[in-house]
């Protein structure tokens, strides 16, 4: 689907999510296709903000202006094929990441063990690779994490909505969670509320690999 869009100049998202109403998709899945096409914007400033950079930083290392990628977070535009591309490729994403193909939602996902994927973190040292289906669909995500010597989520907590649950496979990890410090040795798991302030890390100079679930938040 992609490959045919890329391969047409000069016509909008717009445009080619209407080409693909009229072509494949069901009546019902259309309200599906219009959220997907208005759920760009929040994915660009979500994937900038991981970054840390500003609206300009992102403008500059995709070559658009900084109102028109303003206008794109903000759902006020929807680009071209070939702004977003330059969008994901600053950001390091693909261009799918930004209009993942609706499919009806699939109730079992076996995923093969040389079939994983490397999903995106902005924590250095820190390599996710998925177990579970769409996020979507589904409330839990999970990855086999694999964290370098040393790794750490950074020098200030997190917290956001949702809880997650962590085993340890190999090797050691610390957590401070509201301040105070959890040590976990191989074959440790912690579960908590990820509304607290929490971070982690790797207090040995060895590798360490986990199994790392989050359960998103309502």
């Amino acid at each position: 689907m992609l490959a045919r869009q890329q391969a047409s100049n000069g016509r909008t998202m717009a445009s080619r999510t209407a080409t693909l109403r009229t072509a494949t998709a069901p009546v019902s899945r259309i309200p599906e296709i219009d959220r997907t096409v208005s759920e760009i914007g929040s994915k660009v400033a979500k994937a900038r903000a991981e970054r840390g950079w500003s609206l300009a930083q992102l403008a500059e290392r995709a070559g658009l202006s900084t109102a028109a990628v303003h206008k794109i977070e903000k759902s006020g535009m929807t680009p071209t094929i070939a702004s977003l591309m330059k969008v994901a490729a600053a950001l390091g994403k693909s261009v799918g990441y930004f209009v993942e193909e609706v499919e009806a939602a699939r109730p079992v996902t076996v995923i093969r063990s040389d079939q994983r994927s490397r999903l995106y973190t902005s924590k250095q040292g820190l390599e996710l690779q998925n177990i579970s289906g769409r996020y979507g669909p589904f409330w839990v995500a999970g990855a086999e994490a694999h964290l370098a010597p040393l790794a750490d989520s950074g020098p200030e907590p997190m917290s956001h909505p949702g809880e997650e649950l962590v085993l340890v496979l190999d090797g050691r990890m610390t957590f401070t969670i509201d301040g105070e410090r959890y040590e976990l040795d191989t074959g440790d798991s912690i579960h908590f509320r990820t509304v607290r302030p929490h971070s982690w890390a790797n207090p040995d100079e060895r590798p360490a690999r986990a199994i790392w679930l989050a359960i998103r938040g309502s």
